[in-house]
């Protein structure tokens, strides 16, 4: 974005791809095909840029991983014993609460920043876990485990967000669509189908109809996730889940992960002066993030573990649980991806910022602090041991 290389980046990301169904199958000659794509373009045509493609197209493999991991937890994982869900669900929901209350005190008196509150109160599960792994064997599992629960808590809630917060106009035709599919995908479900072709078939209808209802996309990746059976009929030990899921993992890490944040997270600082740096919107999302999800996961957990409601996971201790409310404000992935939804009708004099600038600045600081805080916290565990 700030390379000779910066017009052809701009060109990718406004490249159009068009599918549209009519366009040479309606036999009415190209007049007419365009008047009948015109009258239901709603229901039979996408138009989108490479940027849009990706964000709402290729992100649904991720909010698919995503919809997996929790799925599994709840039957299986950690999220099964309903008493180890109460310290990083009580952690979650302060870290969503505290950020978004600091970046509104930063722009509650301006009605276009004010649309991005929820920026800061993500989490990154990914970055979060990649940097807890540069500590090595010395992390204990309870630390491994309490930030991936708390991160799929924070992921749930920042679906959440999205579904009811960063909708457009609905279109109740296209939410009847999506509702037919999820009956067909119950349906899969409980007759024992296993084959994924049959799940992605419905799931792509339900996509494209998501696309067009004004509710986002993305969702859809979770929806289908829910119907994925956890067992093969007949076969307990083939898990569709978790074979899909190890599929996936490949796949998104590796490509839809980079190409999301190559396009999402190129500022152009030709021009950006102070009044852009320290504009309220990148201020207050570096200010939730590194200051909201530290004081909002550690105060409602310290509170939690003070008042008896939970204990502290074996292996951890107070300073470790700090450090992992330090390292929970890398907030890049879901950040940005909120961030264009929040801020996307708003362009020119509108939007004398660029959120990016904030979501970087404060995960950067989040994952440099946390790293610091855990690695000492570490260190003390070893000399106590000794």
């Amino acid at each position: 974005a700030n390379s000779p290389l910066a017009p052809w980046y701009d060109w990718f990301l406004n490249l159009h791809l068009d599918i549209n169904i009519f366009h040479s199958s309606c036999g009415h000659g190209a007049k007419a095909c365009a008047e009948l794509s015109e009258t239901q373009g709603s229901l039979f045509e996408i138009n989108k840029s490479a940027g849009h493609w990706i964000n709402d197209g290729l992100m649904v493999f991720f909010f698919l991983l995503v919809g997996l991991e929790l799925k599994r937890e709840i039957l299986e994982g950690e999220l099964a014993n309903k008493r180890n869900m109460i310290l990083p669900g009580i952690g979650a929901l302060g870290g969503m609460v505290a950020p978004a209350l600091i970046y509104v005190a930063f722009n509650y008196d301006d009605p276009h920043a004010i649309k991005g509150w929820a920026i800061p109160a993500a989490t990154d599960i990914a970055f979060a876990l990649g940097i807890l792994s540069l500590l090595g064997s010395k992390v204990p599992v309870s630390l491994k485990v309490f930030l991936t629960s708390l991160a799929i808590f924070d992921d749930v809630g920042a679906i959440v967000i999205i579904a009811l917060f960063y909708t457009d106009d609905i279109s109740l035709l296209s939410l009847a669509v999506s509702a037919a599919c999820i009956v067909v995908l119950f349906i899969f479900n409980k007759k024992g189908v296993n084959q994924r072709s049959m799940y992605f078939g419905v799931g792509s209808i339900m996509w494209v109809a998501l696309l067009k209802s004004g509710v986002h996309a993305t969702l859809a990746g979770v929806i289908l996730a829910m119907f994925i059976p956890m067992r093969a009929k007949g076969n307990p030990q083939l898990s569709p889940l978790k074979d899909l899921e190890h599929d996936l993992h490949a796949m998104v890490a590796f490509l839809c992960l980079p190409i999301f944040a190559f396009t999402n997270s190129g500022i152009n600082f030709s021009g950006v002066g102070m009044d852009e740096l320290f504009h309220s919107v990148p201020v207050g999302i570096a200010a939730g993030l590194f200051i909201g999800k530290q004081v909002g996961i550690f105060t409602l957990c310290g509170l939690a573990i003070r008042f008896g409601l939970t204990d502290m996971p074996k292996g951890m201790n107070w300073l470790s649980l700090f450090g992992v409310s330090i390292l929970c404000g890398i907030g890049f992935t879901m950040s940005l991806f909120i961030g264009e939804l929040a801020f996307a009708g708003l362009s020119g004099h509108e939007k004398l910022f660029d959120q990016r600038i904030g979501i970087i600045a404060g995960s950067l600081l989040s994952a440099v602090i946390g790293l610091i805080v855990l690695k000492f916290s570490l260190n003390q565990s070893d000399e106590s041991a000794a």
